[in-house]
């Protein structure tokens, strides 16, 4: 198995998230949001995120205005909509269940859907669908 697949793989879960949690803090040049994620060990090329800003625009979620630059073209400066402020709210949610949840099985404290949720989740070995009780 590729170390660095998996690695990569666990990252482009979390990118969604923390582009939305740079832009969330306020109006925000494409440039910047490469530069907060470096300083976080968490690098993305322009290539990964001008197509990711475009989806999200796309969906509603953020919104652009261009500003006028003394050095150069017009820059584009992103913030979140209100239904972007929505979903990044359901995403920190389900983004502080979900590390409650790797941190009790990694850290071997058992039952995490039920220390999360209050709920248990049954799992069918043969079938794979999960039933609440």
């Amino acid at each position: 198995m590729n170390i660095e697949n998996t690695q990569s793989q666990m990252r482009k879960g979390v990118l969604e998230f923390c582009i939305l949690s740079v832009i969330k803090r306020g109006e925000v040049y494409p440039s910047d949001i490469i530069e907060e994620m470096k300083k976080a060990n968490l690098n993305i090329l322009e290539g990964t995120l001008y197509p990711l800003l475009t989806r999200l625009k796309n969906a509603d979620l953020l919104t652009y205005r261009w500003v006028e630059s003394s050095s150069g073209p017009p820059r584009k400066y992103f913030s979140l909509t209100e239904k972007g402020a929505a979903f990044y709210k359901e995403l920190e949610q389900t983004w502080n269940e979900m590390a409650s949840s790797v941190e009790a099985v990694t850290k071997g404290n058992g039952n995490t859907n039920a220390a999360v949720t209050g709920e248990t989740i049954i799992v069918h070995p043969s079938t794979g669908n999960e039933n609440q009780l």
